[in-house]
C-alpha cells in the first residue's frame, strides 16, 4: 500500500534525524559527529550534463537532507586521494529493470564482484563494499603524503585545457585543487583501466555483456542489458565528480518506477547501504526497508580505509604492464593545435568512411557523448591507420564547437574527455580484449547507430582491417616502448 500523503516524507524526516545515520554521514565525509570532514563539498543530483556538480558546503548537508534529496560528497578530499571503482547493471530500453527484479540484476553480477574481491585479496586491498540501486561501488582511499600517492602523481599526465581549470578557484569554497592531487587522480585513472582488465580477463563468463563504462550493446534477454565496470570518473576533472554517501535514500529508482508502464506506483523507497555482515540477498531486502537500514547504521561503519601498501604493488603492476606500455604510446603524440584544426581534423575524409561512422562526426550531440558512439569511431579510425592520440583530438574537435551542448558541459573538459575514452577504447586493443563481435553492420543497427539500407557489409570490410592492425599496433607500441627504453640508457650513461 502507498503510505498516508505525507507520510513517506516523514518518514525521511525522523529517518535523517537519526543520530546514527548521521553519524555514518559524517564518517564517510572523513570526519565524525564532532570533527571537521575532509571532502570539500557535498553536491546533490541534478539534471543535463552537470548531473551530480551542484556543489554545497558542507554545512549545507542538515538543509538539503530537509529537502528529501539524493546527496552525494565531492571525490575531492582535503587529505586522501579516494579510490572508486563502480560496476551496476544497465538497461538501455528500460531502466526500471534493475529495480524490478533485482535479485537478477545482482545474481547476474555475482561472479564479476567474485572476481573483483579476490583480485583485491591478492594486493591487500580492504575496502568499503557499497550497495546501490543497480550495483556495487568497492572504495578505499590512499593517504595524499603516502608515497604511492608520488607513484601516481608521476603517472599523470594532464592537458593544459585541464590545467587551467585546476588553477581557477572552484566552488563552493573557492579553493584550488592542489596539482599533485590532481595529477595522482589522472595517474589513478591510468591505474584502474589497468585494474579493470584484469577484471575482464578473470571474470569467465557473464550472462550478459561487461563493458567498460555504458556502451550501448544489441537485444539480449531483456532488451539491449550490459553490466558496466564504469570508470568514467576518471575522464573527467577530479572537482566535478562525486560519490552517493551510504545510508542516504537512492531516488533514481523511484523516478525510473514513476515513469515505467511496468513498475507498481507503490515501490519502496532504497537507500544505500553497505554490505555489512550480510549476503547480498539479505541485503537487497535491508536497503528497501527503512527500519532494517536504521538498525544497521548503527553497527556498519562507513569510513573509507586506508590502503596505500596494497595500492603500491598495484601500481607496480601497472607499470610493468603491457597496457602502461600502450599508455606510453598513446601519449607520445599531441592532438593538433586548435589554430590548425581547420587543415587536419576539420579535413577528414568522412565520404570515405562508412555512413554510421560519418554520422556520428557530423551529429556529435549526442552520438559523439555516448561510448558505443566513441567505440565506433576509435575502432573505425584506428582500422583505417589512424594513430589513437589523432582520434582523441578529432574527437576534441568535434567537443569544442558549438554543437548546442547541454549547459553545464562547461564544467567539464573537452581535451581531457576525448583522450580517456578514446584511450580506454583503443587500450583493449593493446591487450586483444576486444573481440569485435559486434563491429558489424547488424549489431551497429541493432544498437540504435544505422537507420540505412544498402550499404553492403561495409563494417565487416573494416573489421578485417582492424583486425590486421591490431596485430601491427602491438608492434608499434613494443618499438615505441624501445625506443624510450634506449633514450632513456642514453641518459643514464651519460
Amino acid at each position: 500500500m502507498r503510505p498516508p500523503e505525507g507520510g513517506d516524507k516523514q518518514m525521511t524526516a525522523e529517518y535523517y534525524d537519526d543520530p546514527h545515520v548521521r553519524a555514518r554521514f559524517a564518517e564517510f565525509l572523513g570526519g565524525s559527529p564532532s570533527e571537521e570532514t575532509t571532502a570539500r563539498f557535498i553536491s546533490i543530483e541534478g539534471v543535463g550534463a552537470c548531473k551530480w556538480y551542484h556543489p554545497h558546503p558542507i554545512s549545507a548537508l542538515p538543509e538539503l537532507l530537509k529537502k528529501h534529496t539524493e546527496v552525494a560528497r565531492s571525490l575531492w578530499d582535503s587529505e586522501s586521494l579516494l579510490v572508486d571503482l563502480d560496476m551496476e547493471y544497465v538497461n538501455f530500453d528500460d531502466a526500471a529493470e534493475p529495480y524490478r527484479d533485482s535479485r537478477r540484476a545482482f545474481g547476474i553480477q555475482r561472479p564479476i564482484v567474485d572476481a573483483i574481491e579476490e583480485l583485491l585479496a591478492g594486493y591487500g586491498i580492504a575496502p568499503l563494499h557499497l550497495l546501490s540501486g543497480r550495483g556495487h561501488h568497492f572504495i578505499w582511499r590512499l593517504d595524499r603524503q603516502s608515497h604511492v600517492c608520488g607513484m601516481l602523481a608521476h603517472l599523470g599526465r594532464l592537458p593544459d585545457t585541464v590545467l587551467g581549470k585546476y588553477a581557477e578557484p572552484q566552488p563552493p569554497e573557492g579553493l584550488k585543487v592542489p596539482l599533485d592531487l590532481a595529477a595522482a587522480f589522472h595517474g589513478l585513472g591510468l591505474v584502474m583501466e589497468f585494474f579493470a582488465h584484469r577484471i575482464l580477463q578473470s571474470a569467465g563468463d557473464c550472462e550478459i555483456p561487461l563493458e567498460l563504462t555504458a556502451v550501448e550493446v544489441g537485444p539480449i534477454n531483456r532488451g539491449r542489458e550490459i553490466v558496466s565496470l564504469d570508470l568514467s570518473e576518471y575522464g573527467d576533472p577530479l572537482h566535478t565528480r562525486t560519490l552517493r554517501i551510504p545510508f542516504s535514500r537512492y531516488l533514481k529508482s523511484e523516478r525510473c518506477n514513476s515513469t515505467s508502464s511496468k513498475s507498481e506506483s507503490s515501490a519502496s523507497p532504497v537507500f544505500v547501504i553497505p554490505l555489512h555482515e550480510m549476503d547480498e540477498l539479505t541485503a537487497l531486502g535491508v536497503m528497501r526497508d527503512e527500519a532494517q537500514v536504521r538498525l544497521l547504521a548503527r553497527r556498519a561503519s562507513t569510513q573509507i580505509p586506508e590502503q596505500s601498501r596494497g595500492m603500491t604493488e598495484l601500481v607496480a603492476d601497472y607499470k610493468a604492464s603491457e597496457l602502461a606500455r600502450f599508455h606510453d604510446y598513446f601519449h607520445q603524440s599531441d592532438h593538433d593545435a586548435p589554430e590548425r584544426w581547420h587543415a587536419t581534423y576539420d579535413r577528414t575524409p568522412l565520404g570515405a568512411l562508412p555512413r554510421c561512422v560519418s554520422h556520428i562526426l557530423q551529429h556529435p550531440n549526442d552520438l559523439l557523448l555516448k561510448p558505443a558512439g566513441i567505440q565506433h569511431v576509435v575502432r573505425t579510425l584506428t582500422a583505417v591507420g589512424w594513430h589513437p592520440r589523432h582520434i582523441a583530438g578529432l574527437i576534441r574537435s568535434k567537443y569544442e564547437r558549438n554543437y548546442q551542448w547541454t549547459p553545464g558541459w562547461c564544467a567539464y573538459d573537452a581535451a581531457l574527455r576525448a583522450d580517456f575514452y578514446t584511450r580506454l577504447f583503443a587500450g583493449l586493443f593493446a591487450d586483444n580484449l576486444d573481440p569485435l563481435v559486434d563491429f558489424n553492420c547488424q549489431s551497429t543497427e541493432e544498437k540504435g547507430y544505422c537507420s540505412w539500407t544498402g550499404c553492403g557489409e561495409i563494417l565487416e570490410n573494416h573489421r578485417l582491417l582492424l583486425v590486421n592492425r591490431m596485430k601491427e599496433f602491438g608492434q608499434r607500441v613494443a618499438l615505441s616502448s624501445q625506443a624510450k627504453q634506449n633514450v632513456c640508457d642514453s641518459r643514464l650513461e651519460k
